[in-house]
């Protein structure tokens, strides 16, 4: 008897929608290392850095709803891949304007707010596809699979950008141009298996309906917010630098090695899970996973020794991936398939804000108190938030499998 990690390696729709993620997520990690690098060696000035993230995440905030209507409305397939099109493009143009001596601050800015444009619509749309790919019974392991793909492009791509801008920066955009196109086209191929596409127009009501089913839905609701309140208080990665250079005393390479930890821990955590999914007590193990999240910050802020640094934020990447894999599975396989673009919009909005305002909530911190009592208090929050959730939600606490079987009166 075949089993099923056999069937989803075989899974020919599925290994082309891996590809096409590991392709499309190794392109953008590139992408961010060059125009990183790039800006900052045209203006030296650091604030510069911080309003290309600022600039590349407003139009997930700016287009929120219409991103989950297009993706309901539209064959999911050929949305993803004109995307990833945009995106060679954009990649094109900073390579052509490379070469020429064209590049701009200007310039990038205008490229950074499309590139987040053209994410802001691809990754709610991916989202929402993959249900359509492979069976419910193998989508956990699908979760879990693609993404360890996400996790190895952002060990590998970051270091292989850097290693590549070093011969130029039309070097590191080249590559992405192709990239992303071998990635459009393996989406563009895929089986079509949408069952139902909102042909109706794009009214306040219907952009408003990911919102309403999220709130009329407590275990979802939960899942989400939950994520968002743990992220944005236990993220420490923004302190990373502060942590290699004053409290580690390590250079650049120790920074470098503290960064990828957590993706280390996230991808062999993603591994395991796509040979051994969580099948029971699904939302028992979603909470503990996210308690040793926060005993993980707590006990990488009390450090003073690289290693144990290391060994606890790979333990914190293990912790955040199995509460994630957990959480995208259950919601993606609770929502109606002509839902999921929009309630896909709204769980990458809660994701990006959690990131983008965890970071900002650890810097003014740490500017308050000190960094090491910013992070002891963002763990110690994680915990409260955690015990708090248990009593708040307490369906979700209780919850058993990925989809609940319904009641006769449900029926």
């Amino acid at each position: 008897m075949t089993s099923q990690p056999l069937l989803l390696r075989h899974h020919r729709p599925f290994v082309a929608f891996w590809f096409a993620r590991i392709f499309t997520a190794s392109a953008f990690q590139m992408l961010t290392v060059a125009i990183g690098w790039n800006i900052y060696q045209l203006t030296g000035n650091v604030m510069d850095l911080g309003w290309v993230g600022l600039i590349e995440f407003a139009p997930r905030v700016m287009f929120m709803l219409h991103t989950g209507h297009v993706a309901d409305r539209y064959d999911r397939r050929r949305v993803a891949a004109l995307c990833q099109s945009l995106q060679a493009m954009i990649a094109l143009t900073l390579a052509i304007s490379s070469a020429t001596d064209h590049i701009s601050r200007e310039l990038i800015f205008v490229l950074a707010f499309l590139l987040g444009g053209a994410r802001s619509f691809e990754m709610p749309t991916t989202q929402a596809l993959l249900p359509s790919i492979v069976p419910i019974a193998l989508f956990p392991r699908a979760v879990a699979a693609a993404q360890a793909a996400q996790q190895s492009a952002t060990i590998v791509a970051p270091a292989l950008g850097g290693l590549l801008y070093a011969f130029g920066s039309v070097w590191v955009y080249g590559p992405t141009v192709v990239l992303y196109l071998i990635a459009a086209l393996l989406m563009s191929n895929l089986p079509a298996r949408q069952t139902a596409l909102n042909k109706g127009k794009a009214t306040l009501d219907s952009l408003l309906a990911g919102i309403r089913f999220i709130r009329s839905r407590p275990d979802i609701l939960g899942a989400i917010s939950l994520d968002l309140f743990a992220v944005l208080l236990g993220g420490a990665t923004a302190l990373l630098p502060v942590f290699a250079k004053d409290i580690l005393l390590t250079g650049p390479w120790g920074l470098g090695m503290l960064r990828s930890a957590p993706a280390v821990g996230a991808l062999l955590m993603s591994l395991w899970l796509a040979r051994f999914p969580v099948e029971r007590k699904v939302g028992r193990i979603m909470f503990t996973a996210v308690g040793v999240f926060g005993v993980a910050t707590i006990a990488f802020g009390l450090s003073t020794s690289f290693w144990f640094s290391m060994a606890v934020l790979v333990v914190l990447g293990a912790a955040d991936m199995i509460s994630m894999v957990i959480r995208a599975s259950f919601v993606q396989l609770e929502t109606p398939d002509e839902m999921r673009g929009r309630v896909s919009a709204v769980n990458g909005l809660f994701i990006g804000a959690s990131n983008q305002l965890g970071e900002f909530e650890s810097g003014a911190t740490a500017h308050w108190l000190g960094t090491v009592p910013a992070v002891l208090l963002g763990g110690v929050g994680t915990l409260v938030v955690t015990g708090l959730w248990i009593k708040l939600f307490p369906g979700l606490a209780n919850r058993d499998r990925m989809v609940e079987e319904k009641q006769p009166d449900q029926l």
